[in-house]
């Protein structure tokens, strides 16, 4: 190897090729990680950047790569939806920590309308981020079509409601956490089970609703009059229940496709002189640990974690930035019952 630089200079990529007796463009690309660098190059040229305390300059390394660092985590929801909401409260903080781990930074972005698409799509092509994480597009929604004109790698947490081809999705199994939860409470003796269901343009709420009709239609009980939408809203569940409870006096148990809207309809049943679990057992969907530990009674609920979804996310992101062959498809990720007190 060559002599390295006197004390008094910084160290550049020039002092670093040499004195690890290799070209300035291999040291280039072994220090940005290219894949046409052999194993031993890199080895070599990152041992010499370390003798001599090389580090690159970020802003003229962001020039030769085109890379800036950053991923943006998009939420096709209104802002004040989103913030009330605990599951994405969870992937917000999961994305972060995931994304820092992996050494970029997060940059936040909420779709409130159809108005916005345009505006994030400008952005987005504007060379700002490296790539992005699209949480929740309902169906008819403009934004996932939009983004599949843009050379950005893109993958979507839940299955977009406008395309289902050519993209890379991480999702619940929906469909099977809400089979899992009627039949769990058929299992206690359960046979008028209503549901409250989040918003059917939403392709998760379709799946929980499916979930529920195909558990309950397969030991012949009925579902006619037995469903009423809740937006996924605490204050959705509550009116859903009442709902209910004027047209199904005799149900004996709910499944809530989503905590919050679970604990506005235990609200609406204790309001009415219901007992929970003892005249109508409750079950929700998400397992919020904030949420549902603190019900009461506590709720029951079909547990996902939103940090294993937004890690699988950002896995498959980094791959793709690293050039590896990730053919599109959805990762189903599983989902389990959490038992407690409330069914």
């Amino acid at each position: 190897m060559a002599a390295g630089p006197s004390q008094d200079e910084r160290p550049t990529l020039e002092d670093v090729a040499a004195y690890a007796g290799v070209s300035r463009s291999t040291a280039s690309r072994a220090l940005n990680d290219d894949a046409y660098v052999s194993s031993r190059s890199r080895e070599v040229v990152l041992a010499a950047a370390a003798a001599l305390g090389y580090s690159p300059n970020q802003a003229a390394r962001s020039l030769v790569t085109k890379r800036t660092g950053a991923v943006a985590l998009v939420l096709s929801e209104p802002e004040s939806k989103v913030l009330d909401d605990p599951y994405f409260a969870a992937i917000m903080h999961g994305a972060f920590r995931e994304l820092t781990a992996a050494g970029m930074q997060m940059l936040l972005m909420f779709v409130d309308t159809r108005d916005d698409v345009p505006r994030t799509i400008r952005f987005l092509e504007g060379g700002h981020v490296d790539g992005a994480l699209v949480i929740a597009p309902h169906k008819g929604d403009p934004l996932p079509t939009a983004l599949r004109l843009l050379r950005l790698p893109v993958v979507f947490g839940g299955r977009p409601g406008t395309i289902s081809r050519g993209i890379h999705t991480v999702d619940f199994d929906n469909q099977g956490g809400a089979r899992m939860a009627v039949e769990h409470l058929l299992g206690i003796g359960r046979t008028r089970i209503a549901t409250v269901t989040g918003p059917l343009d939403h392709p998760a709420a379709r799946d929980r609703l499916t979930g529920w009709e195909d558990a309950l239609i397969g030991e012949n009980l009925p579902i006619e009059g037995m469903c009423e939408s809740g937006d996924f809203t605490l204050e959705g569940g509550e009116r859903a229940m009442r709902s209910l409870l004027r047209r199904c006096p005799d149900l004996d148990a709910v499944f809530a496709a989503s905590d919050p809207m679970a604990a506005g309809a235990m609200r609406t049943l204790i309001a009415q002189g219901r007992r929970i679990p003892e005249d109508v057992a409750v079950v929700g969907f998400d397992d919020h640990p904030t949420l549902a530990p603190a019900m009461n009674p506590p709720l029951t609920s079909v547990h996902q974690d939103p940090r294993e979804q937004i890690g699988a996310m950002v896995r498959t992101l980094i791959a793709l930035l690293a050039g590896d062959p990730v053919r599109p498809g959805t990762k189903i990720l599983p989902v389990s019952i959490a038992r407690r007190g409330s069914a």
